[in-house]
């Protein structure tokens, strides 16, 4: 994991814990290095609700409801 990148997480972290809010990330080709970057940052249990991993496109639509015309695109 870069620098750049937990900078980047610890900023979005900042961004939802003033606002109140949380996340959720969906991630494909990323395998996982968004939930990753984002659970790095110690405290973010507070602004981080879950993260799925749908490699497949059945995955994409059972697990999230994707529909397979916009998997099509």
């Amino acid at each position: 994991m870069t620098a750049a990148t937990l900078a980047l997480a610890a900023e979005l972290g900042r961004a939802l814990a003033a606002r109140g809010w949380c996340a959720a990330v969906a991630e494909s080709c990323t395998g996982g290095l968004i939930a990753g970057a984002i659970t790095d940052i110690a405290g973010s249990s507070a602004w981080f609700d879950r993260g799925f991993v749908t490699y497949t496109n059945e995955a994409k639509a059972e697990m999230l409801g994707v529909a397979a015309a916009t998997m099509e695109a």
